[in-house]
């Protein structure tokens, strides 16, 4: 995928005036302080590294809010707010860390720390609102990209005027591709040529040197849709959708706005091999940790499932995992134990709510009967206790940290085909719906959640989702 030349120069600006930042820091403190700046070479070395593993998590928190996106970057006020908040928990993590590491002889200054928050605010924002916004919205280079737009000419005329109207990014619409059995106006357009049909994709990409396509279809078949990103996918360009189908993401999760438009990204973000390696391995390390750390919880939890309620403490099911595989999934038990007959009505609530999207339950989509819920399993469904024994899966293979939910076999039979390529990737403890949607989306709207999470499937991603999964647990949103 090719990424926008303007996110990457922000990138190395933040980094640049972050290592000016730390550095004039120290100096002045050494001016303040009536102290001469000479270091070794082993304390250099040591606030080398502090510098980079500072300067990492700011540029981390810069992203996780945003800040690398257009429509933030466009934005004076949205883009000062960001960057101060950024900052203050940027400079937070500093404090902690001297705290920690005492024998820093930069980061255990106050005034090292009031400097370099005072420095790295004003030139960051210096350097964003009043340099490089005005530079790249004059040179129209923020977005210079070639675009296709796949859709009806109704919704290509719209996208069209959205972008031209002020042009002030950069971008070129070289036209428009219909589909099937629409009919064509030429004279609505003057400007914006019809280059074709879809069937006619792949010449029309290879003439016209296309960087990416919007797809935006009124078609209300989502297999259809799933199909027509799948066929843009295979192109190598980066692609973006406009579609109720796709309404949720837009919803729930920041994604690019241009000009009103939101954009989804249907295009992985990076490839799926280096993907899954970097998961496979920091699934097996954390997994293994988060056992080991969690280990006197675990037995506690153990003891009290035990002593209150009869049955076995871990509950044990066959779940769907990665391309329709089965595999025995664990959680810590959490209601009471009776025959099969409940089951078999949770099933068929289950798939009714699959077809129909009935069945809310105090205003959730989570079917479950409450009445078999055991007090102790009401709290650990609540704080996301009753999960904690899936890092077991994750740690043998069957299931990665961040996935979609696996799904039970009776779901998975009753899927159609385009819901199955949520299971293109390991099922996850945690996942987009899990924190975005969960208990409060339709069933269809929580595939289009995990299908957007596996095109977009990224180690930024993955990390961004952990760590919004924590505010999740603490605040007891697992069992609402």
């Amino acid at each position: 995928m090719k990424i926008e030349k303007f996110k990457i120069k922000l990138l190395i600006s933040d980094l640049i005036l972050l290592m000016f930042s730390f550095y004039s820091a120290t100096y002045f403190q050494s001016l303040i302080k009536g102290k001469h700046l000479s270091y070794s070479f082993d304390e250099i070395l040591i606030e080398t590294i502090y510098f980079l593993i500072v300067s990492s998590v700011i540029l981390l928190i810069f992203q996780f809010n945003n800040l690398y996106k257009l429509h933030i970057f466009i934005s004076k006020v949205n883009q000062f707010l960001g960057i101060l908040k950024s900052l203050f928990y940027g400079v937070t993590f500093l404090i902690v860390l001297s705290f920690l590491l005492k024998f820093s002889i930069v980061l255990d200054s106050r005034i090292f720390v009031l400097l370099f928050s005072l420095i790295s605010l004003f030139l960051i924002t210096f350097a964003r609102i009043f340099i490089l916004r005005p530079v790249f919205l004059q040179r129209r280079t923020l977005y210079n990209r070639r675009i296709l737009i796949v859709g009806s000419q109704k919704n290509a005329l719209m996208i069209a005027s959205k972008f031209l109207l002020d042009n002030d990014l950069g971008v070129k619409i070289i036209g428009y591709v219909v589909e099937q059995n629409h009919k064509v106006n030429s004279d609505l357009f003057k400007d914006i040529k019809y280059l074709g049909g879809i069937e006619d994709l792949d010449e029309i990409i290879y003439k016209n040197n296309v960087d990416e396509i919007i797809i935006s279809i009124d078609q209300a078949d989502p297999s259809k849709i799933i199909s027509l990103i799948d066929k843009c996918n295979n192109y190598g360009v980066s692609v973006k959708i406009i579609s109720d189908l796709f309404k949720v993401v837009g919803e729930k999760i920041e994604i690019e706005n241009f000009y009103g438009l939101k954009l989804i990204n249907s295009t992985p973000r990076i490839n799926r091999n280096t993907s899954i390696i970097f998961k496979r391995i920091f699934d097996f390390v954390f997994s293994l940790l988060g056992l080991i750390i969690l280990s006197p919880f675990l037995i506690i939890i153990s003891l009290l499932i035990k002593i209150t309620s009869k049955g076995p403490i871990i509950y044990k099911q066959i779940r769907i995992g990665k391309n329709g595989k089965p595999f025995e999934f664990y959680k810590f038990r959490s209601m009471t134990v009776i025959e099969g007959e409940e089951d078999e009505l949770r099933k068929k609530m289950m798939i009714d709510f699959m077809k129909n999207g009935n069945h809310k339950i105090k205003g959730t989509n989570k079917v479950i009967n409450e009445s078999r819920v055991t007090k102790v399993g009401k709290f650990l469904r609540k704080y996301s206790l009753d999960e904690l024994p899936q890092l077991i899966n994750v740690l043998k293979g069957d299931m990665s940290l961040v996935g979609p939910r696996p799904c039970l076999p009776y779901e998975y039979e009753n899927y159609d085909e385009w819901q199955k390529r949520r299971l293109d990737v390991y099922p996850g403890c945690t996942g987009v719906w899990q924190v975005y949607g969960r208990g409060k989306v339709s069933f269809i709207d929580s595939v289009i959640l995990d299908l957007f999470y596996v095109n977009n499937m990224s180690p930024w991603l993955d990390l961004s989702l952990i760590l919004k999964t924590i505010p999740v647990i603490i605040y007891g949103k697992g069992g609402k």
